[in-house]
Order: C-alpha cells, then sequence, then structure tokens
C-alpha cells in the first residue's frame, strides 16, 4: 500500500465561503484514516448489488424499481388480511427493505473507497467504486430506474408514495464520490457523462411527479430532505437553475416555515422520537447550507427577517447533545440509546462558526456507527469526501 497522506487543498474549508482552517483537515484526516482504510480494504473484496438482486411479490413495479414499505406501518390485529394500520415511530420489521439496504451498502461502499483513494492516490479503491456506480446507474442489466415510484408502499393502501423519496438520500455521498473522483481525473469521461445521465434523469422525475411535488412541499424534514438531495445532484449535473431554486427555497420556505424563534425545529418535536428527529434535520439543514454556500451567497450567515439562522439551530441543539441527560422532552420511542453519533452539523458548524466545542464533541462521538437505523438517518458519513477542495 503507498504511504498515507493527509488530504490535499487545505487551504480552503469545505465551500468558498468558510474561513480556511488547515489544521481541520489534518484532524479528520488522523482520526478517521485507520477505519476508512480498514472498511475500504474489505470493501475491495465486494461485489456490486443492486435493486435487481432483490425482489417482492408485494411490489407494483419491475426487476429495475426501487421498492420499500413503510416503516411504521403493521397488520391489524382485527383485520390479518386487510390493509396494514400505523404505528408511528415504531418500525415493522417484516416489510421489505431490502433494496434500501443494498443502497445503503452502495453508498457506504463508494464513500469508503473513495476517501480511501483520497488518503493514499491508489486508483485501486477509484476502480472498484466505479465498478459499484456502473452497476446502479449504467449496466443495463442490474441498474435502478431512475425514480421512486414505488417507495414506502403501503400493504392495501399505496403502490408507494411521495415520502418515500427521502430514501434517495442515500444517494448523496454516491454522488458526491463521483464529483470527487471526476476532480481527481479518476473517472473514465464516458462513464461519467453515463452516471451523470442517470441523476438527470431523476431529477426531472423528482422535480415533476407529483409524488416529488408532494415531498417538497412537506413541512418537516422530508422537505428539507427533498430540497438537501436535489442540491447535491444539481450539483453533480451543473444544474445552476435547480440550484438557484433550492437556495431560494430555504431562503423563504425551509428555514423560516420549520424552525421556531428559539432555534428547535416544532414538527419533529412533536414526533414520537423528537431528539432523532430534531439531530436528523439540523444535519440535512447544515448540509444543505454546505452544498449551496459560495463567497457571494453565504448561508451560514444568512437571517431571515426575525432573525432565525443556521446558527440559531445548532446553538439550541448542542446543549443536548453535548449532555443527553439535559434532554427535557419524552425520550424517543425507539432507538433513544443509539444518539448522538458524529452529526455533521457539529463538524460544518465549527467550520463556518469556529466554536471549538462543537468539534471537540464531535470528534468524541461514534464515527462508525452500526445501528441499522441511524446509518440510515446520517446524511454525511463520509466528511472526506466533503472537506476536499472539489
Amino acid at each position: 500500500m503507498k504511504k498515507l497522506f493527509v488530504l490535499v487543498s487545505f487551504s480552503i474549508l469545505f465551500s468558498p465561503s468558510m474561513k480556511a482552517q488547515p489544521i481541520l483537515f489534518k484532524k479528520v484526516g488522523q482520526l478517521l484514516s485507520k477505519e476508512i482504510l480498514i472498511k475500504a480494504n474489505d470493501d475491495l473484496k465486494s461485489k456490486p448489488i443492486t435493486v435487481t438482486s432483490f425482489q417482492s411479490e408485494r411490489s407494483a413495479g419491475g426487476v429495475h424499481d426501487f421498492f420499500s414499505e413503510a416503516d411504521y406501518w403493521w397488520p391489524d390485529s382485527l383485520n390479518p388480511s386487510g390493509p396494514y394500520i400505523q404505528k408511528d415511530g415504531q418500525t415493522n420489521p417484516a416489510n421489505f427493505s431490502e433494496h434500501r439496504l443494498a443502497m445503503i451498502r452502495f453508498s457506504q461502499m463508494v464513500g469508503n473507497l473513495t476517501s480511501a483513494y483520497l488518503l493514499t492516490n491508489d486508483n485501486k479503491y477509484a476502480v472498484k467504486a466505479i465498478q459499484h456506480c456502473k452497476a446502479w446507474f449504467v449496466d443495463t442489466a442490474t441498474k435502478m430506474t431512475p425514480s421512486l415510484l414505488y417507495a414506502q408502499a403501503i400493504k392495501g393502501k399505496v403502490t408507494g408514495r411521495g415520502v418515500g423519496i427521502i430514501d434517495m438520500i442515500q444517494m448523496m455521498e454516491v454522488a458526491q464520490s463521483i464529483m470527487v473522483l471526476e476532480k481527481q481525473n479518476a473517472i473514465k469521461s464516458d462513464d461519467f457523462i453515463e452516471i451523470k445521465k442517470w441523476f438527470q434523469q431523476y431529477l426531472q422525475w423528482v422535480t415533476t411527479h407529483p409524488y416529488g411535488i408532494d415531498e417538497r412541499e412537506a413541512k418537516n424534514n422530508h422537505g428539507t430532505c427533498w430540497t438537501m438531495q436535489v442540491a447535491v445532484f444539481a450539483k453533480l449535473v451543473n444544474d445552476t437553475a435547480l440550484l438557484n431554486y433550492c437556495d431560494n427555497r430555504f431562503k423563504t420556505n425551509l428555514l423560516p416555515s420549520q424552525m421556531d424563534m428559539n432555534g428547535s425545529f416544532p414538527l419533529e418535536l412533536k414526533r414520537t422520537k423528537p431528539y432523532g428527529y430534531s439531530l436528523f434535520n439540523l444535519d440535512a439543514m447544515y448540509t444543505l447550507a454546505y452544498v449551496l454556500s459560495t463567497k457571494e451567497n453565504n448561508l451560514w450567515e444568512f437571517k431571515t427577517a426575525n432573525g432565525l439562522s443556521l446558527k440559531k439551530g445548532i446553538e439550541f441543539l448542542y446543549p443536548f447533545v453535548e449532555n443527553k441527560n439535559s434532554w427535557t422532552l419524552p425520550k424517543d420511542i425507539m432507538y433513544w440509546e443509539n444518539w448522538p453519533v458524529a452529526h455533521p452539523f457539529l463538524l460544518f458548524g465549527y467550520a463556518a462558526y469556529g466554536n471549538q466545542n462543537w468539534l471537540n464533541t464531535w470528534s468524541n462521538l461514534e464515527h462508525f456507527p452500526t445501528t441499522a437505523e441511524v446509518i440510515r438517518n446520517l446524511p454525511i458519513r463520509n466528511p472526506l469526501l466533503w472537506i476536499t477542495n472539489n
């Protein structure tokens, strides 16, 4: 194995609007490199597994269509063969989730491999990452249809729903990895063009189909995640109009409609998992700000007319991350013990505002969680992909 080096391009941090803090690049690389390389070397042995590897008789789609079932829906004990009923916050382990798990596996592997490439400059990691990408986006036998028509289905009720679009946040680090590899000249031009076509087709679908419109208009984390994923994919395909749309939506809709004056997200606090959903939505807000911010348009400093801001959001939530026992609301109905982990809003928050406590807390939290629900709801799992100059 080639000798490790700690990230290049130390002079630029996250987005062009942020202050240069070279020590952060070095710290993140030193902190995570050992585990990343262990995982990436294991991933070198992996074979692509796409949606075509699993089928469900309950799916209304075909072999290439992503399918999932709504997590919180269960058989009705009073009518076992009838439509499912909802139990908010309680995941039904019998529902079909193999496509989602395959997508998460794909995202993790590509993220690990691309991060390892950045650490070592060894082309074998890039080659393997691209092999997985081509299986999902290019190869006609195994690629996924660029839509989510059959996500979050409910037995006896609907074959798919707009809320299922949130599953596509798993593809964000894949898109980010592709951007990194392209900037490093580690992906063939023809492969890059074909992969971009897939994301262009998905963007066309998610911004025009009624499911996409419904999800865009969601008032809680689903609306945030629609905008977050669209922004990341738009950046990959260089769609300036969509990036501008996402920027405007953040300023005029997401932040002013979701945040309370104290920096909390009231709709997340009303859920049966208020702690986890608050963490998740702030992660999404901060990731969106990273993707959209430029020197000329600094979302880290943006404030609404009544003073709402990203900084206010982290100032509200951070004390409950530093000391979880200070949380005064009910505990989450599930996975309470698994949060918090190394949330991207802590790392991005430090980079934007310079609060050392946030970085210290991020450094000491779990960076490689193993609980499936936590992995699924952590939009940034490979920070090295995002802090390179790409």
